[in-house]
């Protein structure tokens, strides 16, 4: 049983700005080396790499390393589902500050229109086709979330196979940190997003986690799910 130290040394490894601004950057699913790492928090290499020791000794990250490279990125899709879920509860509630640049503000509401968790979509984008699947009786909210039998054989024609042999939850729901509601998440939301981009519905945009939604997408997601394309832009 976890006693109240240990729940606290955890919850300490987040305590930390820099810390946490690394598990953010590594919600985009990839593996960042610890030099990358330390350019986006803006510290040292020495610092950054004594702050990516504690993350994979708590078991935040996983480590691999490539010759004289070392990579970092989060250990599963369970701790990019608690950083997520932490900062959609971190967000201040209320009016946000305005973007103090035009870059920051382009690059907010990017991400806020669509983006990837991990490795499944988010923001508006992801909302809105959690909220089409549910209209259409391809996903159940009624008591958490779970996939109908119409969905499963819907995923099924879309050839999208839903691999049901690990740990990891067929569906499960994730908070939304900009739209304080949960998206699809799991090994069917993995799936779907994995064919999204493969598809060329969606693409990715700059280099934070945002994705766009192309001409092809629109037309794909209104026949599927009844998605009206002007939510999407």
């Amino acid at each position: 049983m976890t006693s109240s130290q240990d729940l606290a040394a955890f919850a300490a490894l987040l305590a930390d700005d820099t810390r946490a601004g690394f598990c953010l950057a590594l919600l985009d699913g990839r593996a960042w080396t610890a030099g990358e790492l330390a350019r986006h928090g803006g510290v040292a290499a020495s610092t950054a790499s004594e702050h990516l020791g504690k993350l994979v000794a708590g078991g935040l990250l996983a480590e691999e390393r490539q010759g004289r490279h070392r990579y970092v990125r989060l250990a599963d899709d369970r701790v990019a589902h608690l950083v997520e879920e932490l900062a959609a509860h971190a967000a201040p509630a209320g009016p946000k500050p305005p973007p103090r640049t035009l870059r920051e503000s382009t690059a907010a509401t990017a991400m806020a229109r669509g983006r990837t968790c991990y490795d499944h979509l988010a923001g508006r984008l992801g909302i809105t086709i959690t909220g089409a699947m549910t209209a259409r009786g391809l996903l159940s909210q009624d008591a958490g979330f779970a996939l109908t039998e119409r969905g499963t054989r819907w995923f099924a024609e879309l050839g999208v196979p839903l691999d049901r042999t690990g740990r990891r939850p067929l569906v499960r729901g994730c908070l939304d940190w900009t739209e304080r509601r949960p998206h699809l998440a799991g090994v069917a939301g993995a799936r779907l997003c994995r064919h999204a981009l493969d598809a060329g519905w969606c693409v990715r945009i700059g280099s934070e986690r945002a994705v766009k939604v192309t001409a092809d997408g629109e037309r794909v997601l209104q026949a599927l799910l009844g998605i009206e394309p002007e939510i999407l832009r």
